[in-house]
């Protein structure tokens, strides 16, 4: 199946490498010293966004609200799945070859990826006498999308130690800061005493975000001057928490291109300092990755896991332009939860992953 979608794809992948690899617009490294004019643009935009920011506390009561935001975010994907899918049916055709081999592209083209595509392929081939219209084929989708983006998460029932360390990595320009200050609404919001590492000492305005992040989630933070050694900060916090009786640390640690292999020996570093002073942490590294990314969210998530051990994932910036099908090969591959996603910019556009609400969304 699929000479003619491979030549297809061998095109479209081409296009999609030169126009969505996130890894041209990255924000340069020590080694790279000097940002452009634009980057340094940028950080103050985000800055200044930080400070206009209202933190409101997210509210169990706003579920229908989460669903609404969840709805929007996913909404090219859902445009594609349904349109497509629908199109499928017209004459009344059969669930054969060719119509397996046009449903694989639909779902390819929705970021859901080749080996996952095949594999939903192969369970809707098992029921295919069952399936005789549009619905039933979502139905069918639905059912078997769940179980493959259903990982449990190992600390789900585990109470947590105290202090509980998060490192949170990722590259840059992936929502990482954002994230981190969504993070620490939602713990003080539970009635946590939080504290944030200010590790990220090398990108130009980290340290001024994550303080503005603080103070108005009315969190602590920890930090040095710039450019100072990250696993210091880290150190210092992981000690200052334990001081202070402190139930969460969040670490922030530069954003870094997951092929540098000098860069990743150095969060490498952080990790490792973190348990010298904590036997036993970092006790989640949670890895934040873009949405809209596409495919390169796979390669980073492998990457990352391979290097640190990724306990969990933030899918971050789930807006209208992701596409949300990314989700299915990043957990059935990687088989590492899906803890967090982010649906906007506000302090409450943070939920927890729900991945029947997530697929209901979805279709």
């Amino acid at each position: 199946m699929g000479v003619k979608w491979f030549k297809k794809k061998r095109k479209n992948k081409k296009r999609i490498t030169a126009s969505e690899n996130p890894d041209r617009t990255l924000t340069a490294e020590p080694a790279q010293a000097d940002m452009s004019t634009q980057d340094v643009s940028e950080e103050k935009e985000a800055v200044a966004e930080a400070s206009s920011e209202k933190i409101d506390a997210p509210s169990d009561s706003d579920s229908g609200g989460l669903f609404r935001r969840l709805k929007s975010g996913l909404a090219k994907t859902r445009t594609l799945l349904t349109t497509d899918i629908d199109a499928l049916f017209t004459g009344k055709r059969k669930v054969d070859d060719d119509f397996l081999e046009e449903l694989e592209e639909i779902l390819i083209t929705a970021d859901i990826g080749v080996a996952t595509s095949m594999e939903l392929i192969a369970y809707i081939t098992q029921k295919a006498s069952k399936i005789k219209n549009a619905q039933q084929l979502k139905d069918v989708l639905k059912e078997k999308i769940i179980t493959l983006i259903d990982i449990p998460s190992p600390d789900a029932d585990v109470e947590l130690n105290k202090p509980h360390v998060i490192m949170v990595i990722g590259v840059n320009g992936v929502g990482k800061t954002t994230s981190i200050g969504k993070l620490a609404t939602k713990y003080k919001a539970e009635g946590k005493k939080v504290l944030i590492a200010a590790a990220d000492t090398f990108r130009a305005a980290a340290i001024e975000q994550l303080v503005i992040w603080a103070e108005k989630a009315g969190v602590g933070i920890i930090k040095h001057r710039d450019n100072a050694d990250p696993s210091a900060v880290a150190f210092d916090a992981v000690e200052a928490a334990m001081a202070r009786n402190v139930d969460i640390v969040i670490v922030d640690t530069a954003g870094r291109l997951h092929t540098k292999v000098n860069l990743m020996q150095e969060i490498k570093k952080i990790k490792r300092t973190i348990a010298k002073k904590l036997p036993g942490a970092p006790h989640e590294v949670l890895l934040v990755l873009d949405a809209t990314t596409g495919q390169n969210a796979i390669s980073q998530t492998k990457q990352f896991h391979e290097a640190l051990g990724v306990t969990g994932l933030v899918l971050a910036k789930l807006d209208g332009t992701a596409r949300g099908g990314i989700v299915a090969p990043i957990c059935s591959e990687q088989k590492i939860p899906l803890k967090y996603i982010g649906t906007g910019e506000k302090a409450d556009d943070l939920e927890v992953f729900d991945p029947g609400r997530f697929v209901d969304a979805l279709f």
